[in-house]
């Protein structure tokens, strides 16, 4: 029996796919497109995290990432063979090959900068007369014999140090080396040597047989320890007056280790192994972490013990780096679940509306096996091995192409989410096509939209929706989108909840203004708006799945091109505060001036669109504060709240800005900054210019604009200053939140032609100046002087590789949203187009010409798609402006960035993210109107009036 029912389906099915192999066709495709989108956006999250790991730690410091093992030198107590037999080349490098084997995964070493040997760990004083004593203090030098410096070096000049005979650590005389920055700063030539100590006062003489130069200087085995590489001029913290010294390294042969054990350098043994990030994935930073804390102080210190010696210790920043890369990707990671939870609703709402558009198309059919003694299972049965032939493949196949779009990610993340896609379809199209026919139903009922009444029970879902969605936004509101357990998916899935509820809620409206709309279109003499009204009414296009797929998909391309133009205008924003103009140029220091030669050159350059002089002192000392008084009263002046000054406290000290009025305000107009009150720093009166030279008495009195902060501490009465630039009272007339000239957030703005010193230290520029012919201009004033681009400012900001694979996310998530938005339009509007080309045929009958026809449909159209544009609009706004208080974009925007602004960047409504999707979907809704209306005209009446059709 069985057999014989197998035998049945086979027929069924074929006969079915070639009977509508378009159908078949289009829903594969659908089902391909959302199971590689599926599939992709997992992998795609593991490729970023895992890129990011590795990017982390290949770019940070050496010092940071290498894992070191050291241990003091052999004990006194043992016999001397003993101890030059462990500070010799063999040994340390059998311990070398047991700590290699000895890393726990995922750790893993990059063995071909492997470095070991025997190094001074306290530094030892040369006093050799032609060593560079820049403040008369000699220098200090440590010494170390380490392992492959032929392999990680080329030789300058000279010869390599070698050991001629066996070196113990009474050996008085051993070669040595230095690198070409070690020997141009302290002056070191081959064939120089250097006396160093032992712990009894005897000498040791170390010769310079070669100069090195590094094959990679930035790699860990010179890195590591940037001594090795390069000098350095130190503070020489022990004595009571600022002096300086330099200090460096002497690379001694691989085998002269023991010489050093006879020194009172406190000489260490040390294995430096530096990690292979390249088989690091991104869920392997938990473990990662784990591994390292065990090695410091665990079970794994422990093993390493048990090789290097009971002494050895394990030190590495790498536990850091790798807490630094999960901090940053918990907190991208709930505001990419937004993105996901959004665009993986609306393809299963789509999913869905394509499943009721097979079933409406199949009603008629199914209805009559029902009728003839078909069960709902057999039918049922018949429909999923239909679909399954179809949407398997296709499901497997969007698995394939995923896979190999986005590689180096864990395989069963994505095949699950491509499983999903698969089995919603061949579930929900059987299932939604069944439960129609449980009872059987009338031919021709209405479903008409205005008389319908919502049950108890949609009462009720609706209700609890509503609660959700209202307890998830309160939630985000209250703690932004990352919780302490991870990411809060009932948080995330806000946006989709918020649209959900403007969908139930636009359904139930929607009649309300079709039924006022009705009346006195009835009146009127033409019949295409009252007819297109009551087919708006009447038509199922307008129901609450197809809303609720555009609403979810307008809203998810709101909230993903928010965040990408946020992101843009953050790092815009950090670049002016860095620079304050479109160009700068300041002195080597803070008191350099700018001469009025270089100030005319720069105006004078092609391209350069204003100019303001600015003198700038930091530092400068603020009076007492003055108890009881609000500060200045800045309205009308640019005023700004204090919530961009950043100062939590009283502050004690402050930026003089000596400004040009008129030039600064034009500069901060042109850059985009709070409106400057010009006219409040006007020079008259006691403020007026002074003569050059001239000295400015303690008793005038500045106008000055001050940012809040300060302008609370001065209060409205004139307070006396001291500056570099003359002793003066202000007297604050204005604030504001934001200059363009200073990075503090506690500054003083006066007029500079009221100062005593009027010389600007920087020249604030804006236009777009060719960089070449800038800096050529600024060189030719025979100083040095620092000159900054907002542009290059700007490039500073590229993405790291988990901030950009976060921010394709959502691109792919603005594109997708407007994807399965105009789909959603598509096929509410085929799932009536039956309806419509019955509709045209009759009333063509009845003298309809073309034209109104074409009108009768667009008018038809036009309810659903205002419905859908305006409840997008409302949608998306709202998402965004409920959302935005609880997500910080630094993550995506600054992390990463040194010195770069860290303060809260919040989300705001892009307008176009907004407005072009949902113009997109009227313009579709008119576009399929406009064809199918130009399509029915071309096809005869009776084609589509058939004898017989109930249509």
């Amino acid at each position: 029996m069985r057999h014989n029912d197998r035998a049945a389906s086979a027929p069924w099915i074929r006969t079915r796919l070639r009977t509508a192999p378009g159908a078949a066709t289009a829903l594969a495709v659908l089902v391909l497109v959302t199971a590689f989108l599926a599939a992709a956006f997992p992998r795609a999250v593991d490729a970023y995290e895992t890129k990011g790991l590795r990017h982390d730690i290949l770019t940070a410091d050496a010092g940071r990432s290498t894992l070191e093992v050291a241990r003091p030198q052999p004990g006194l107590e043992l016999p001397q063979a003993q101890r030059n037999a462990e500070a010799r080349s063999p040994e340390l490098a059998r311990i070398g090959a047991g700590l290699l084997k000895a890393l726990p995964a995922p750790l893993r070493a990059d063995t071909s900068s492997v470095a070991y040997g025997v190094r001074t760990s306290k530094p030892a004083v040369a006093d050799e007369p032609w060593l560079p004593r820049p403040e008369a203090v000699p220098p200090q030098l440590t010494y170390v014999a380490q392992s492959g410096l032929e392999e990680h070096a080329t030789l300058a000049s000279g010869a390599w140090p070698t050991t001629p005979q066996e070196v113990t650590s009474d050996s008085r005389a051993v070669q040595g080396a230095v690198t070409e920055e070690t020997a141009a700063e302290l002056k070191v030539k081959v064939g120089a040597t250097i006396t160093l100590l032992t712990a009894a006062q005897e000498p040791i003489t170390v010769t310079i047989t070669g100069i090195v130069a590094p094959r990679d200087p930035r790699g860990s085995y010179w890195s590591a320890d940037p001594l090795l590489r390069t000098p350095s001029l130190v503070l020489d913290t022990t004595s009571p007056f600022p002096v300086h010294y330099w200090t460096g390294t002497v690379l001694l042969a691989e085998d002269s280790g023991p010489a050093l054990l006879s020194t009172a350098a406190e000489p260490v043994l040390f294995w430096r192994i530096p990690p292979d990030p390249a088989g690091l994935t991104g869920p392997d930073d938990a473990r990662l972490t784990s591994v390292i804390a065990s090695l410091e102080s665990g079970p794994g210190l422990l093993k390493v013990r048990e090789i290097a010696g009971d002494t050895a210790v394990f030190a590495t920043g790498l536990g850091h780096i790798v807490e630094a890369n999960a901090r940053m990707r918990d907190a991208i990671s709930p505001v990419i679940a937004v993105a996901a939870l959004g665009i993986g609703s609306v393809a299963a709402v789509v999913l869905l509306m394509t499943g009721a558009l097979i079933a409406g198309r199949r009603k008629t059919e199914l209805a009559l096996m029902r009728s003839r003694g078909g069960s709902l299972r057999g039918i049922g049965g018949r429909l999923l091995a239909e679909t399954a032939v179809t949407v398997l493949p296709a499901s497997a196949l969007g698995l394939l192409l995923a896979t190999l779009a986005v590689g180096e990610a864990r395989w069963w993340p994505g095949a699950l989410a491509a499983a999903g896609v698969g089995l919603l379809v061949c579930v929900a199209l059987p299932l939604r096509t069944t439960l129609q026919h449980i009872r059987p139903t009338l031919h021709g009922t209405r479903e008409d939209m205005v008389s319908a009444r919502p049950s108890r029970r949609r009462t009720v879902a609706e209700l609890t929706l509503l609660v959700l969605a209202v307890g998830a936004v309160t939630a985000l509101r209250r703690r932004g989108t990352s919780a302490e357990g991870g990411t809060d998916l009932l948080v995330s899935a806000a946006p989709v909840l918020v649209a959900l509820i403007a969908a139930l809620v636009l359904v139930r409206l929607y009649p309300l203004p079709l039924r006022l709309a009705t009346r006195p279109v009835a009146r009127l003499r033409g019949a295409i708006g009252f007819l297109s009204l009551a087919r708006a009414g009447r038509s199922s296009a307008g129901g609450a799945l197809p809303l609720l797929a555009l609403l979810l998909a307008l809203a998810t391309a709101a909230f993903g091109g928010s965040v990408i133009a946020g992101i843009g205008d953050a790092r815009d924003d950090a670049a002016l505060a860095s620079v304050g103009a479109d160009a700068r140029i300041s002195g080597a220091s803070e008191r350099a001036t700018l001469p009025d030669e270089l100030v005319r050159a720069v105006r004078d350059l092609d391209g350069v669109t204003g100019v303001a002089p600015v003198r700038v002192e930091y530092s400068v000392n603020m009076p007492e504060s003055v108890a009881g008084d609000g500060g200045a009263d800045g309205g009308g002046a640019g005023t700004s709240t204090s919530t961009g000054s950043g100062s939590a406290g009283d502050p004690k000290a402050a930026a003089l800005v000596g400004v040009d009025p008129a030039s600064y305000a034009e500069l901060a107009r042109a850059t985009g900054l709070p409106a400057f009150p010009a006219a409040r720093l006007k020079a008259t009166g006691s403020s007026a210019p002074l003569p050059e030279g001239a000295e400015a008495g303690p008793d005038r009195v500045l106008p000055a604009i001050a940012s809040p902060a300060v302008a609370a501490r001065l209060g409205k009465e004139p307070r006396a200053i001291e500056t570099l630039s003359g002793d003066f009272e202000v007297q604050v007339v204005g604030t504001v939140s934001r200059v363009a000239s200073v990075s503090p957030t506690d500054f003083l703005v006066v007029n500079s032609a009221a100062l005593e010193q009027k010389a600007p230290t920087t020249l604030l520029l804006t236009g777009a100046p060719d960089p070449g012919k800038l800096r050529a201009a600024v060189g030719g004033s025979g100083k040095e002087y620092a000159v900054q681009l907002r542009s290059e400012e700007r490039a500073r900001y590229v993405n790291t590789p988990m901030q950009a694979g976060a921010e394709r996310i959502y691109l792919a998530a603005v594109a997708a949203g407007a994807g399965y938005a105009l789909l959603a339009v598509l096929l509410s509007l085929l799932q009536t187009a039956p309806e419509r080309k019955t509709l045209l045929a009759r009333l063509r009958t009845m003298g309809l010409t073309t034209g109104q026809g074409r009108k009768l449909l667009a008018f038809e159209a036009t309810p659903q798609a205002l419905l859908a544009a305006g409840g997008g609009l409302f949608t998306g706004w709202a998402t965004i402006a409920l959302l935005s208080p609880g997500i910080d974009l630094v993550p995506l925007a600054l992390a990463g960035v040194a010195g770069s602004d860290t303060s809260p960047v919040l989300l705001r409504t892009d307008l176009w993210s907004l407005a072009l999707p949902a113009a997109g979907v009227v313009a579709l809704a008119a576009a399929v109107a406009g064809i199918q209306a130009w399509w029915a005209s071309r096809r005869g009446s009776i084609t589509e009036l058939r004898a017989g059709d109930s249509r």
